[in-house]
């Protein structure tokens, strides 16, 4: 019987030696996060000195109705916050300036900024336009906040003292990410394993990557209310609170145990765009979505990829009699078949057909629109249609159905060819009309940082600042 008392406590005390390891209890300082602050508006006041200290907004586009998609230190200190109308950034600070946004200069920054981390650390991975993660070593990660110190001087010898970042360091990616955003701006944490979960007891749910509204709300029904809560879960109760294993992959982040990704295998490739008020007719709306159908279909062709479906959305709001109310959310969508392909001509066809459905059975005014083009596979892999010339001489009307699509592949490798050796503007097929805003197809967006040969126009000059005349 003491034999049998014995075992269990020795098996007790295994049990909490293996849970001690996977809360990372035995782990390092192993990952830096690097984020930088107000990216896009520091960005403005790095190349514009007359921006630096001032409240700046960066936008979209060049109209009174449109939001910021970044504001400056100095605006979010005045209680501005980033998705702010300009009216309602006005209101809270009368002098504030804006600037339309300018994609392509801030890839040229990224790419700059890329090269000057790395001769500090080597960058493991680059997670959006302001953020990468480097892998530390043990003798990286005893300098601690001297590393970081160390990079941002040759940050602000680089470019200036405006542009600044704020970097965590902890065991794990997630802890390091929670860290950089613990002390913005420029601010610095180091994150130990010895040290949780009360180094992070502080911090609000929402406060944490990947807490959304409807996650809180999650967590919530779960009772889950403060970080103590979610730090005593277990990984298979976060399992079930994510409903997927993104829960054991944050639970195992947040207790110091790593964990590999799978590399992300990509389904599609689609644009979309806010529309200004005098673009919402049938006739801009068809200009705009062409061109988010050919930028994709761009992007399309150059990972060898091809495609078997393309969806036209639609986006819009409809008031209610009490306007004090939010509007009801109005959405639209209509999905194009066609064969394997990855021409623009076949694309365009199919997104015509689309338009026309929507003329007839849409019937609210869209404020946005998306196209996609999915359903994507390698190109190496796809078998020709056995009776594709036999189709070609066919009048179908079919969604999406091409005549001589092998011809039209060629025709629009050689377009991607003369654009590359003689510019994104040299030829298209149809007219290439200009969309407010510009930067159709490259766009920076959430973890997708456009390549040079996104951008469809010629490059914008650093220091040219696009100032808001609205």
């Amino acid at each position: 019987m003491l034999l049998r008392f014995q075992h269990q406590i020795l098996l007790a005390a295994w049990a909490k030696v293996i849970m001690d390891q996977m809360r990372g209890k035995a782990r390092g300082i192993e990952r830096l996060y690097l984020d930088f602050d107000s990216f896009f508006a520091s960005a403005e006041q790095h190349f514009n000195s007359s921006l630096r200290g001032k409240p700046v907004g960066v936008v979209p586009l060049d109209s009174s109705t449109t939001s910021c998609i970044a504001v400056s230190r100095e605006a979010k200190a005045l209680g501005v916050k980033s998705g702010a109308r300009i009216t309602d950034a006005r209101a809270i600070v009368p002098d504030m300036i804006f600037v339309v946004a300018r994609h392509d200069v801030y890839v040229r920054l990224h790419n700059r900024i890329l090269d000057v981390i790395d001769t500090c650390l080597p960058i493991s991975s680059v997670r959006s336009i302001d953020e990468v993660v480097c892998h530390l070593t043990a003798s990286e990660a005893a300098e601690g906040i001297g590393l970081a110190q160390r990079i941002k001087a040759a940050l602000a010898a680089a470019f200036s003292d405006g542009l600044t970042c704020s970097i965590g360091m902890a065991p794990t990616e997630l802890l390091a990410k929670i860290g950089a955003e613990m002390h913005k701006p420029n601010g610095f944490a180091l994150i130990k394993s010895d040290d949780l979960p009360s180094a992070l007891n502080h911090l609000a749910l929402k406060k944490l990557p990947g807490v959304s509204d409807g996650m809180m709300r999650r967590l919530n029904r779960s009772g889950v209310y403060n970080f103590a809560d979610l730090w005593g879960l277990a990984p298979k109760q976060a399992r079930a609170i994510w409903r997927s294993v993104e829960g054991e992959r944050f639970w195992n982040g947040l207790h110091g145990y790593h964990f590999e990704r799978p590399e992300t295998v990509k389904s599609m490739f689609g644009h979309s765009r806010v529309l200004p008020k005098e673009w919402r007719n049938p006739e801009r709306v068809k200009i705009c979505a062409r061109q988010l159908s050919l930028s994709a279909s761009r992007r399309l062709r150059r990972a060898n990829l091809i495609a078997i479906k393309l969806t036209l959305g639609f986006r819009g709001k409809r008031y209610g009699r009490d306007r004090t109310q939010p509007p009801e959310p109005l959405a639209w969508n209509c999905e194009a078949g066609f064969q394997p392909a990855n021409d623009d001509h076949t694309f365009l066809v199919a997104l015509d057909e689309a338009l026309e459905v929507a003329k007839k059975t849409m019937k609210f005014q869209p404020n946005s629109v998306s196209v996609t083009i999915h359903g994507v596979d390698d190109a190496m892999y796809i078998t020709p249609d056995l009776f594709s010339h036999q189709k070609a001489k066919e009048d179908t009307q079919q969604i999406g159905q091409t005549n001589g699509g092998a011809d039209w592949d060629k025709v629009s490798n050689l377009m991607d060819i003369l654009r590359s050796k003689h510019g994104p503007n040299a030829i298209s097929l149809g007219p290439q009309d200009e969309i407010p805003g510009g930067y159709v197809g490259a766009k920076i967006a959430f973890g997708r940082i456009p390549e040079q040969d996104d951008f469809n126009s010629a490059p914008v000059a650093d220091e040219d600042t696009h100032f808001c005349t609205h």
